[in-house]
């Protein structure tokens, strides 16, 4: 069962889509990432790029976030991510945008929002960060960071104008860390 780890609403159960529609970021994971933002995360306005049922944004929200954008294509993981911001109480600080990643990072940049921190989590082993990344880096605070989801598998992406600093591995799971570069 996904459950949010720690803050505000510490234990309360999320929904997922049943089937292999998404790949929840399990609890170890999501505990190191927020272990590793700690105080980074109080008021900070956040990202959760495919997010899925939430549960990364949730969790920022969760832990003293101001606000948490969650961008998510799927209808069936769509329904779930609403249901969860409904029962953690946190619609008030939660935006859906029911689109594909490249169209939702388009009308954010038209609309000037930019982010403290971003949760990239694409579907494995299909290049997502080469084609995301410069859109996502165009979004970002100039101390802000990208935080990528990857299979250990995966290279990562190498993009102008932010720079990798970190990769931490999680089983089969890494999570890469990139800030603008000179930021």
């Amino acid at each position: 069962m996904l459950r949010i780890i720690a803050g505000e609403v510490r234990g309360h159960p999320l929904r997922t889509p049943k089937g292999r529609i998404t790949r929840p970021t399990t609890d170890r994971v999501r505990e190191a990432l927020f272990n590793i933002l700690g105080s980074r995360v109080i008021d900070s306005i956040f990202l959760d790029l495919f997010a899925g049922s939430g549960a990364v944004g949730l969790e920022a929200l969760s832990r003293g976030a101001k606000k948490a954008v969650f961008i998510e294509n799927n209808k069936l993981a769509l329904k779930c991510l609403n249901s969860n911001l409904m029962s953690t109480n946190f619609k008030a600080k939660g935006l859906v945008i029911a689109a594909d990643a490249r169209r939702a990072l388009e009308h954010l940049k038209k609309k000037d929002i930019l982010f403290d921190l971003v949760y990239v989590d694409p579907p494995y082993s299909k290049g997502w960060g080469d084609v995301i990344l410069p859109s996502v880096n165009d979004l970002l605070l100039p101390y802000g960071l990208i935080i990528m989801e990857t299979s250990v598998k995966e290279k990562p992406s190498e993009i102008n104008g932010i720079k990798m600093f970190s990769k931490r591995v999680y089983g089969d799971t890494a999570l890469s860390f990139y800030k603008k570069a000179g930021g």
